[in-house]
């Protein structure tokens, strides 16, 4: 499909690997040539990283397109993309690099895929500056789902910082097309549950001390409700390496997820991490929208897809947000 090409610049916004998933994920969907310059250029370390590397791949994999200078630290790249196709994919990051960014790339596209698809995506599932694995199957997903399609995440490994070594596969059913939502009730919050893991070497007190403070921190401001939070010992055949981390989910009446989260750092007591989770979830929770500060920039590309006007209510609208709407309206405007 040969066309107009594409250009965009990777430095501008939010300046990282979002541009190019956003950008990529588009340009595969609707078969537009791309070039993306400055990738990463403010960066400590600009051009690609191994994760950014493992989704370009993937993408190219998935349409049989062709990819130019794709290597680690390259900071321009041409795409070309060709026919999504299904089928079993491999992604690998060989590195904590985060698996949940390897999906959000994949995701949109497989869904207008000519037949199902089975993503093997390997790295860290519970990874710095990236949603956990557990985010993306108990907030994302459900959300996601109600633009009319479903998919199956099976975590077979979980994997931390800096080793990675965790491996999640996704399977999806191609869909025509995706229905719009309408998400502006935010409702009352009807529960909030959660779970604090430890893998590897750490103490499971570290574990219940996570859940013990959230839940304390919670209480000061939601006196009513029942906070259950499972302290979870990762069993040892399905985790790779040593970490801990919390995430708190609060549910509404009208089906609103919002969560709070956080990983543990070597040198952090674990108190801190789970009043950091538990201060997240309730900030998300008092500026009134019915998204979390998460969810929105990943759910912009479904609603640029989606037959039709959709409208969710956020609270202050992220960079993130901000650059996944420039970015896919500016695609967009090349497919008119």
């Amino acid at each position: 499909m040969a066309g107009p090409r594409v250009e965009v610049d990777g430095s501008i916004m939010e300046g990282g690997g979002q541009i190019l998933r956003v950008s990529t994920a588009l340009s595969c969907l609707l078969g537009l040539p791309l070039r993306v310059q400055k990738i990463r250029a403010g960066r400590s370390t600009p051009g690609l990283r191994p994760q950014h590397l493992s989704g370009l791949e993937m993408i190219r994999d998935l349409c049989d397109g062709q990819l130019e200078g794709a290597e680690i630290g390259s900071t321009e790249i041409t795409f070309t993309p060709e026919k999504i196709k299904g089928g079993i994919h491999t992604a690998d990051t060989k590195t904590a690099g985060s698996v949940c960014l390897l999906m959000q790339v994949s995701m949109p596209c497989v869904l207008f895929a000519a037949s199902s698809s089975e993503l093997h995506l390997k790295g860290g599932t519970n990874a710095e500056m990236a949603p956990q694995i557990d985010y993306t199957v108990m907030v994302f997903k459900p959300i996601a789902e109600k633009f009319g399609f479903k998919f199956n995440c099976d975590i077979k490994t979980r994997g931390y910082y800096p080793k990675g070594g965790g491996e999640v596969i996704v399977r999806v059913s191609p869909v025509k097309q995706l229905n719009p939502i309408n998400l502006t009730d935010r409702g009352y919050v009807t529960k909030i549950y959660g779970r604090a893991f430890v893998a590897g070497v750490l103490p499971f007190k570290v574990a219940k001390d996570m859940a013990a403070a959230a839940v304390r921190c919670i209480r000061k401001e939601i006196r009513d409700l029942y906070v259950n939070i499972q302290s979870v010992q990762e069993p040892k055949d399905q985790a790779f390496g040593n970490g801990n981390g919390i995430i708190i989910i609060a549910e509404t009446s009208t089906g609103c997820l919002f969560a709070g989260s956080s990983l543990g750092k070597r040198g952090v007591n674990a108190d801190k991490v789970g009043i950091e989770a538990a201060e997240m979830l309730l900030a998300n929770l008092r500026h009134g929208g019915t998204v979390d500060e998460y969810l929105q920039d990943q759910l912009i590309v479904f609603m640029a897809l989606a037959n039709g006007v959709s409208r969710i209510k956020t609270g202050p609208v992220t960079l993130h947000a901000q650059t996944a709407i420039h970015f896919a309206e500016q695609i967009a405007k090349y497919f008119t």
